[in-house]
């Protein structure tokens, strides 16, 4: 399950909030986080897959999410790692890993070296970021 990301997707401030509601726009534009608990993904368990709320692009399969506790959907593989960019997160005073769609920079939540194998990652994610399409 592979789609590559193709052009970078760029729009103004106006243009974003337009498109998103302004949980989305806070979450996916302005690195935000949803209450734990609190999004709509965060306990489904249906086939499908994660696409981007700002861009469309394919960032998780439904056969990667786990249960991690923390309240938030995570998943232990991105579904192309060429679709998700990785990058250094100081704030709150500590390091962490920030995840971010590659195609629009949209901030998807944070990447943790404690999720289960094989990768041993949990991309810890908003569901205010993601789009869920059901499998067909």
């Amino acid at each position: 399950m592979t789609e590559k990301v193709s052009d970078k997707i760029t729009k103004t401030k106006e243009e974003w909030q337009q498109q998103l509601t302004p949980e989305q726009y806070q979450v996916a534009r302005g690195s935000g986080t949803e209450r734990a608990f609190s999004g709509q993904y965060w306990n489904k368990h249906d086939d499908g897959t994660y696409h981007c709320v700002c861009c469309g692009t394919l960032l998780f399969g439904s056969d990667t999410k786990f249960d991690s506790g923390t309240g938030w959907p995570s998943f232990f593989a991105a579904a192309d790692r060429n679709n998700v960019s990785e990058h250094t997160d100081t704030s709150y005073g500590m390091a962490r890993t920030e995840a971010r769609c590659a195609r629009c920079d949209a901030h998807l939540g944070h990447v943790f070296p404690d999720g289960p194998g094989p990768s041993g990652l949990r991309y810890c994610m908003n569901s205010a970021s993601l789009d869920f399409k059901p499998k067909k």
